[in-house]
């Protein structure tokens, strides 16, 4: 029996017609379709990540659009709260010179 580097598998040898069919690659119509399928995978991904990220930025723009209105209702708030204080004070101290 000739034992040559196709025949053998971790040192073992096998017949020659059990060792083609062993050692046979994938066809290629087969391979290239796991690299159509790998392919379709990392352009969807890509395509996922650019969606997911127009998503976050729209979020972030809506959240730091709220927090600027916020911001200006607290000033408002602020601005009305001192106004009515400057009002009581005056009060006060009229009420305590009569």
């Amino acid at each position: 029996m000739c034992m040559n580097s196709s025949e053998m598998i971790t040192g073992i040898a096998i017949t020659g017609l059990y060792s083609s069919f062993r050692l046979r690659r994938p066809s290629s119509k087969r391979y290239n379709l796991r690299v159509h399928g790998l392919n379709r995978r990392r352009k969807s991904s890509k395509v996922d990540m650019e969606v997911k990220n127009l998503r976050l930025y729209i979020e972030n723009k809506t959240i730091m659009e709220e927090n600027q209105r916020l911001r200006k209702k607290a000033l408002l708030l602020h601005q009305e709260n001192q106004a009515l204080l400057s009002q009581l004070q005056n009060k006060l101290s009229s009420s305590q010179l009569n």
